[in-house]
């Protein structure tokens, strides 16, 4: 076997797995306990996954959080096929909670002429709405400066009155083993309340949220519906732990 299918199979059993031992690969691939030790350091070496006795772990990458400017750049199309699928489940008459965030922000197009009403923590989500004379309640609170997010007590007191149908929550990462997370812990705080307040949770997420932890935990994997693309090989096992919606087309 060469090199690189060697490593593209290390990295698969511990995406699946999340560690390996040396003995595990010795015995799988045929190649000396030197050659795999060999490949865990390269694959250490470029970030890949952390060397441990006796073998490896998956290396989980932390995230860090862009302003709302610069998220707005970020797989627009991607955003918009997952923005354009989740506004499709969307039945007249529901009251929705649509969290701030650039693919959420993403669905709003979709609602014109839907017969809803949209309960919102994001400044220019609720501009937008109203512009398209969608029946509009912006939660009262402190604004966020760089995600144009309304986070606080205030906030998550006022969105504890409400019962949503469905809610469409942005997140900045995903992993199949912490769950949901994200940089802040007031936008946590919110999006914890609103899974709570809905019958149905969904977290839109692109390519780039997934197999990264931010600082502070919403829920478990299983608490939400995801609404991606179409997902990759190494995170096939999700379907199996929560329900996934793909879009495929971008």
């Amino acid at each position: 076997m060469l090199t690189d299918e060697r490593h593209a199979y290390i990295l698969r059993q511990i995406n699946q797995k999340n560690t390996v031992t040396v003995q595990e690969l010795v015995d799988t691939l045929g190649h000396s306990e030197s050659t795999i030790r060999r490949d865990l350091s390269q694959l250490e070496s470029v970030g890949k996954l952390i060397r441990i006795h006796g073998g490896a772990k998956r290396r989980v990458a932390v995230a860090t959080e862009d302003t709302m400017e610069e998220k707005t750049v970020k797989n627009v199309h991607e955003k918009q096929a997952i923005a354009k699928r989740a506004a499709s489940i969307i039945q007249e008459h529901e009251v929705i909670y649509l969290d701030a965030g650039t693919t959420t922000y993403e669905m709003i197009p979709f609602f014109k002429n839907k017969e809803i009403t949209v309960v919102t923590n994001g400044v220019p989500h609720a501009s937008l709405l109203t512009d398209l004379k969608i029946e509009t309640i912006l939660l009262g609170g402190k604004i966020k400066q760089n995600t144009k997010a309304i986070i606080g007590t205030l906030a998550q007191e006022q969105m504890k009155n409400y019962r949503f149908s469905r809610a469409f929550l942005g997140m900045n990462s995903i992993d199949k083993e912490v769950g949901y997370t994200t940089p802040d812990l007031e936008e946590s705080s919110m999006k914890r309340v609103a899974i709570t307040q809905t019958d149905e949770a969904y977290v839109l997420a692109d390519a780039s949220k997934f197999n990264k932890v931010s600082f502070v935990k919403v829920s478990d994997i299983e608490d939400c519906t995801i609404v991606t693309t179409q997902l990759s090989e190494e995170n096939r096992e999700l379907v199996s732990m929560t329900r996934v919606v793909e879009e495929c087309s971008k």
